[in-house]
């Protein structure tokens, strides 16, 4: 295990992935289909670019888990990183959505196969916030650096205050807003499209942070970690350059191996001396999804890393009072009752208070 670096990610399959119209007021990164070409021509480049990016971290040692979404409502269920994260210890958050149809993206069965496949003790849901009108859109909204426990977060329609400090008490972040902002003014609408943060390397446009102060604020927090701070230019942001994630890979003989994870694009747009600079911690790994990010995100905004410690392959065999709980139960009138599903920690859906 790495802290900042997870070895395990999660990949939503869309199948009928387009660019969604419901996010395009507030996602500048977000740009319409090629005209006349269909529906069915664009998800099929989206799922052979998908199917690329997980073949790309399998080389490299990570383990995958792929799940398929049929659901033409679900536009944007490629980017699970928005309403998923994990932390070490167990803990897993799950988040309230901006766009109203992307709200039905959060998936029981990957709730269930994380508890199944690792050890997971508790489930801190926001999503109740909603009808409030308060969100904070997970891993894209902020950017965590797991070692200093640090929340760096362009304040946003997505990235809510309010929420961002009750996650960080419920996680033990220091909570890091600022207003990021292009060169028009518009308000960045993601924090990981601007920053990524590695173990030794952290990639990041300060300049498109409006406030000097706050600017030099966030230079600094980074650099008494001892990171490497690589600056990228509002072009590189353009070209997804900030929207890429450090992963722990595996090399062909066992080795562990960090990666850093990001489109083709991103990679052409940095210059030498930035890679450089990469590699002397990471292994680049990247993959051309130019489908993908026609709906504003990236490589990084398509994975939801797994902070988690696996549990055994080889699981014990239950107890003899474990399998007599397990049986269903038998009702005063001699009918057998269904088990009802449980879910770890707070109830999907439920509200809380801020």
């Amino acid at each position: 295990m790495s802290a900042q670096a997870p070895s395990s990610v999660i990949l939503i399959r869309a199948e009928n992935f387009v660019p969604n119209p419901a996010t395009a007021t507030d996602n500048a990164f977000q740009h319409d289909v090629p005209v006349g070409q269909s529906v069915e021509v664009t998800s099929a480049a989206a799922l052979a670019e998908m199917d690329a990016v997980a073949q790309a971290l399998r080389d490299a040692g990570v383990r995958v888990h792929v799940f398929s979404d049929p659901d033409h409502t679900r536009p944007d269920s490629v980017f699970p990183n928005n309403w998923l994260s994990t932390h070490p210890g167990g803990y897993v958050a799950v988040y309230p959505m901006y766009a109203s149809n992307r709200r039905h993206e959060r998936r029981g069965d990957i709730l269930e196969m994380l508890k199944a496949d690792y050890r997971l003790q508790t489930i801190v849901d926001y999503s109740g916030l909603e009808p409030d009108g308060i969100f904070l859109e997970g891993t894209g909204a902020m950017v965590l650096d797991h070692v200093s426990r640090v929340a760096y977060t362009a304040v946003s329609h997505r990235a809510d205050t309010h929420v961002l400090e009750r996650f960080c008490s419920d996680f033990n972040y220091e909570p890091m807003p600022f207003d990021a902002v292009d060169a028009g003014g518009v308000p960045v609408y993601h924090t990981n499209v601007i920053a990524c943060i590695g173990t030794d390397v952290a990639l990041i446009a300060l300049d498109m942070i409006r406030d000097e102060q706050r600017r030099r604020e966030v230079r600094e927090r980074l650099e008494v970690t001892g990171r490497e701070i690589i600056e990228l230019s509002e072009h590189q942001v353009r070209e997804f350059a900030g929207n890429a994630v450090e992963l722990l890979g595996r090399t062909p003989e066992g080795r562990r191996q960090h990666i850093m994870a990001m489109s083709g694009r991103a990679r052409r747009s940095l210059t030498g001396p930035q890679i450089t600079a990469i590699e002397r911690s990471c292994q680049i790994v990247s993959v051309d999804i130019p489908t993908i990010e026609l709906a504003g995100g990236s490589v990084r905004c398509m994975i939801a890393g797994v902070h988690l410690d696996p549990r055994p392959t080889g699981a014990p065999e239950p107890t003899a009072t474990a399998e007599a709980i397990d049986e269903a139960p038998v009702s005063a009138d001699g009918q057998v009752e269904e088990p009802r599903p449980m879910v770890t920690g707070r109830a999907l859906g439920e509200p809380q208070p801020v």
